[in-house]
């Protein structure tokens, strides 16, 4: 259901990319380190403008905050090319920008207008790019990551060297279908990447008290999937593991299982206040921000304030902008709601 990309609308409402600030001379590593802060920086202020805009009423149905998880999206992401693939859940929107969406047009997909992603049709917890191989958050619980392996079987069938990435969060780890995709990908050596983001809670029960054994990677471990935990607020260490894992898989190693450890430090729902946690518990793990963490590598490495600052004012002026285009791009018409729905009338049966 992919938003045709001339549409009238959002051709107005397209806006230039978010400017890049570096330093002449930058050494490669502090400039993709960069390149990291930017991408979490505009994720995280697209995610804070869409929960505001939930809680006015501008956007409707369910959002899911990925605020404090930036670093896992942006860091594996980083290591993909134009051929692979990623399929995220409910929590989808920062794989989606580290894919290389373009926020304005996710924008337009939140608020339901013309030019958005899927046509204004799928919304926060279905939005997808195929042009940029993000095939689509997923409100099912562990249902993303069945399409991931089923996206790689496909992969392998064609002789591609591409590689799929399956996001999901340490409650679908309980799921049945991604256990069955485990099984299924490690039996016909699949290139797949399993992602459990492990943000400590499965909605709003908190996922070790619902979940048996020693923990993910074991659980991993027992269907021969190589396993291996990382700090998921680093993006630096996400960005050098994770390449390191894809570019094995890419070589023919099979699938691998990352354990990126997070925190979850907003509510499950944009309007979940979160009263199940106590308050130092969340400002504990705010002091761990991996944006907070990222600006003090880049200062460490000598990259100062005007730069800094510059970046963060250029990520607030475009998600300003995308909401202004947002607001004032129209509505889909009748036409175009039916467009991707396949209507072949009541079924009929021999007499």
């Amino acid at each position: 259901m992919a938003g045709s990309r001339s549409d009238a609308a959002f051709e107005s409402a397209h806006l230039e990319p978010i400017t890049v600030t570096t330093q002449p001379n930058m050494d490669p590593e502090v400039e993709r380190g960069f390149r990291h802060f930017r991408n979490m920086l505009t994720i995280r202020t697209f995610e804070e403008a869409v929960v505001k805009a939930r809680l006015a009423g501008a956007i409707r149905g369910s959002v899911h905050p990925y605020i404090g998880e930036e670093a896992i999206a942006v860091g594996i992401c980083a290591n993909l090319g134009d051929e692979d693939f990623v399929a995220s859940y409910h929590r989808g929107h920062g794989h989606t920008i580290a894919r290389g969406a373009d926020p304005a047009a996710m924008m337009l997909e939140l608020y339901g207008r013309k030019g958005g992603t899927c046509g204004g049709k799928g919304g926060s917890m279905h939005v997808a790019d195929i042009s940029r191989g993000m095939l689509g958050a997923n409100g099912v619980i562990g249902d993303g990551v069945t399409i991931a392996v089923g996206a790689a079987q496909a992969a392998k069938l064609l002789g591609k060297d591409s590689v799929v990435v399956a996001f999901f969060g340490d409650g679908g780890l309980n799921r049945g279908p991604v256990l069955e995709s485990f099984n299924w990908a490690k039996t016909f050596d699949l290139p797949v990447l399993f992602v459990c983001e492990d943000n400590k809670f499965a909605s709003t029960t908190r996922t070790k008290t619902v979940t048996a054994g020693p923990g993910p990677v074991a659980r991993a471990a027992g269907f021969g999937l190589h396993a291996e935990t990382v700090d998921g607020n680093d993006v630096i260490a996400v960005d050098q593991l994770s390449g390191e894992m894809i570019g094995k898989i890419r070589e023919g190693a099979g699938p691998m299982f990352l354990h990126a450890v997070t925190y979850r430090v907003r509510g499950h729902l944009a309007t979940d206040p979160a009263r199940y946690r106590r308050p130092e518990e969340v400002l504990r793990h705010t002091l761990l921000d991996p944006i907070v963490r990222c600006e003090a590598w880049l200062r460490h490495h000598d990259i100062g304030d005007e730069v800094i600052d510059r970046e963060k004012k250029n990520a607030e002026d475009y998600i300003v902008g995308a909401i202004a285009a947002a607001e004032a791009a129209p509505f889909p018409g009748v036409a175009e709601f039916i467009a991707d729905v396949q209507d072949i009338g009541a079924p009929t049966w021999p007499a």
